[in-house]
């Protein structure tokens, strides 16, 4: 498994400002159509799992669940953030097929 490379490619979103981050800035990107991916972190509350998966259905806004708030936080330098979106399509492309690879060999 090669979370590594999700991880750099995260830390290359938030230097470059194609990241947001927290619930209440999440929703209004994604209202806005400026998310691209959105990543909850698998420590959320299944409540707002539910409701950010809602918004991103109803947005067509493609989303995946992937490691912890921790990690994630530490990565982006964003601390205590559960909720990533991404908001330049390259990086959101490259970290989906990242996050899908790994995840499938977890299943395997």
């Amino acid at each position: 498994m090669n979370r590594g490379k999700v991880f750099s490619h995260l830390g290359f979103a938030a230097k470059s400002r194609n990241l947001v981050t927290g619930y209440n800035t999440c929703i209004m990107m994604i209202e806005k159509r400026r998310v691209q991916l959105l990543i909850l972190t698998e420590d959320l509350a299944d409540n707002t799992v539910k409701k950010m998966q809602g918004k991103c259905e109803k947005n067509n806004v493609n989303y995946r669940i992937f490691g912890g708030s921790d990690e994630l936080s530490q990565v982006t330098g964003k601390t205590g953030k559960g909720i990533f979106g991404i908001t330049d399509r390259h990086f959101a492309e490259i970290i989906c097929k990242e996050i899908d690879l790994i995840q499938s060999e977890r299943e395997e």
